[in-house]
């Protein structure tokens, strides 16, 4: 190993756009490879993004010494099978959410990353920008007073009906593709997994929850909520309630089309502008897994978050089939 993570994408999905740029930009990360399930495909990708390497099947850049590092943006049900195989192979690993979707793939991921020593992480860039950071912060100094209501919403308008979203047996559905984030950013903020949950859902016409409503509960009579789905125009908003005042966030997950700032309302209404640096949304989730790579650090979202990403998600998705609450063991 270099001193700098050679990286390939494992895939040629649109959401790669958006970690090129950062994987470039970052001072100890190079783009070196692109596969796809055909070379021809490949070399098209590689050619019109100027990336040197391009494999004609998944496990040919994984069987390549060329690669330190993949980011893996498949479809949500080859996210644990490919990760694991990636890892078998020797590399690292940044995984799009949701990181798989069962529990026993998360314990089975963790297990194969403890045997062969590479590092994983899940990809929920927000989580590295120092909005959600600084908010966090501000949460735990006690500012807010004690936070009673964690409220989100993540919304867009579906367009085509041809979609891998809206597939069931992939992992379709808007609450493992959107409702994921104030899920989580809701987790992050509270510091941990809920109690136990209420979820409610629309299904559409091709088995998957269009729209979805989620509740969860913490101790000390604590609650989240979020909204989330494909059938209102793109909205995303997070709010954190406390008994001293309350912090808003109007572009929780795309911070940068913020105006580098967010709000913090006292008891008395008052709104004072919380300044942000600027950032790339993106590239603190590249440079922490290669911090975690090349200087051993922990990864910044652990694994046990991850893990509790996806116990919540699935309890979420039980609740809404039964009409019941249900617990988190």
């Amino acid at each position: 190993m270099t001193d700098i993570v050679r990286w390939g994408l494992l895939s040629t999905a649109n959401i790669n756009q958006a970690l090129i740029p950062p994987i470039r930009a970052s001072k100890r990360g190079e783009l070196t490879a692109v596969a796809s399930r055909s070379l021809e495909s490949a070399e098209a990708y590689a050619a019109e993004w100027d990336i040197p390497l391009a494999f004609g099947s998944y496990e040919a850049m994984l069987e390549s010494d060329a690669v330190d590092a993949v980011y893996i943006s498949l479809p949500n049900h080859l996210h644990a099978e490919w990760s694991i195989k990636a890892m078998r192979n020797g590399k690292h690993v940044l995984c799009e959410k949701p990181f798989a979707l069962t529990v026993e793939e998360v314990d089975e991921v963790r297990a194969v990353a403890e045997e062969t020593g590479m590092v994983i992480a899940e990809a929920f860039m927000y989580r590295h920008h120092p909005q959600t950071k600084l908010a966090r912060e501000i949460i735990d100094s006690g500012r807010l007073g004690d936070v009673t209501v964690v409220r989100g919403v993540f919304t867009f308008k579906m367009g085509g009906r041809d979609n891998v979203r809206l597939v069931p047996e992939w992992g379709g559905g808007s609450l493992w593709d959107v409702g994921c984030y104030p899920m989580s950013i809701a987790q992050f903020f509270m510091g941990g997994a809920p109690s136990r949950v209420f979820g409610d859902q629309w299904i559409g016409k091709e088995g998957v929850d269009e729209v979805f409503v989620g509740q969860m509960h913490y101790e000390g009579g604590r609650m989240a909520q979020f909204t989330c789905g494909f059938r209102n125009p793109e909205h995303a908003y997070v709010e954190v309630l406390g008994t001293n005042g309350r912090l808003i966030l109007n572009k929780p997950f795309k911070p940068q089309l913020t105006g580098n700032h967010f709000l913090f309302e006292n008891e008395n209404g008052a709104a004072e502008e919380i300044p942000l640096p600027e950032a790339d949304l993106y590239l603190g989730e590249v440079e922490d897994l290669q911090a975690a790579i090349l200087d051993g650090s922990a990864p910044y979202l652990t694994l046990e978050e991850t893990r509790n990403h996806i116990r919540t998600l699935l309890a979420l998705y039980e609740s809404a089939g039964t009409n019941q609450p249900v617990g988190l063991d």
